[in-house]
């Protein structure tokens, strides 16, 4: 058993490797979005346009030989363009109603520039993200296992943009922000797509069973008492901050520990640190609890509040 698992911990090794000949840099976002893959969680990606947030959830999901699609919002979208409708079919002379599946009915849902879709599309997302199945006319459908959403938004200061309402919010394991990339990641950037000419090819190395066996054994990695209840407290003590109007609820707490074990399974180990813990942190918390007009007034962000709690865990 340990050889097996072993040999699975080696292969999400080359899913790294495999993602790294397209996208420079970013090893911190493209590890916390291996984690969430292996927490069966959805992620949100934020970056300014450009920075490869969809380059490179399109390579994790060709190297992982996922079913993938690609949903590009716009205020036009509307709910069924996503979850599917039903049509009239005609066979042997007789009509029938057929329901035609959308783009949801994949493993891996690319939701780009979610934010420029009108809230009434978004909410179409909350029951596929939640409940793994989509409801039209009056039947439930089952989506394909595994399923994840990996939305990317720009941020929500940009013209045409609708902020996400918190309940969708919520439903996202984790929220990733992108950085612009250093100057010699740049540069090598700037090589790698202008000068070969094609996307560079990558390899399949791991199978969508393999990937439902590893998502078992991660929810088997143990965690100290002591490490769980540190990360328990500190997601009750977002709701005791003064500049924090509103603070996590347990679902965080629920997310701060699956994230926990999953790093430590990617990184090899057979149980949960408490670096595991202070390295999800910030993607589990950031999106999850709101500032007050005092830490606007300050110039705090989410990440400075989740920074101070951590030094006082």
């Amino acid at each position: 058993m340990s050889e097996n698992i072993d040999a699975l911990q080696q292969r999400l090794e080359r899913v790294r490797e495999e993602v790294g000949k397209r996208i420079i840099g970013q090893r911190d976002v493209l590890e916390h979005l291996l984690v969430c893959i292996l927490a069966d969680g959805n992620a949100l990606l934020e970056s300014n346009p450009g920075l490869g947030k969809t380059t490179m959830v399109r390579t994790v999901a060709d190297v992982t030989d996922l079913d993938f699609s690609r949903v590009q919002n716009t205020p036009d979208l509307m709910p069924s363009d996503i979850t599917g409708t039903e049509i009239i079919r005609e066979s042997g002379g007789e009509r029938e109603f057929v329901f035609e599946k959308g783009p949801i009915f994949a493993n891996v849902v690319l939701a780009d520039e979610i934010n420029r879709a009108t809230p009434k599309t978004q909410a179409a997302l909350l029951e596929a993200m939640q409940e793994k199945q989509v409801t039209a006319a009056g039947e439930t459908y089952a989506l394909p296992r595994p399923f994840f959403v990996l939305a990317t938004q720009n941020p929500i200061d940009q013209e045409g943009t609708y902020p996400l309402p918190e309940a969708q919010t919520d439903r996202f394991l984790l929220k990733l922000v992108l950085d612009y990339p250093s100057v010699e990641e740049e540069r090598d950037i700037v090589s790698l797509y202008t000068e070969g000419g094609e996307t560079p090819p990558v390899e399949k190395v791991l199978t969508r069973d393999q990937l439902q066996r590893i998502q078992s054994l991660v929810s088997e990695v143990p965690i100290a008492d002591d490490i769980r209840d540190r990360a328990i407290e500190l997601v009750r003590a977002t709701r005791e901050v003064e500049t924090v109007e509103f603070g996590a609820s347990p679902r965080a707490s629920m997310g701060l520990v699956r994230t926990a074990k999953a790093r430590a399974f990617l990184h090899g180990r057979n149980h949960v640190s408490w670096e595991d813990v202070e390295s999800m942190a910030p993607p589990v918390l950031r999106h999850r609890i709101l500032l007050d007009f005092r830490a606007e007034r300050e110039g705090l962000t989410t990440d400075d509040v989740i920074a101070d709690l951590l030094e006082q865990a």
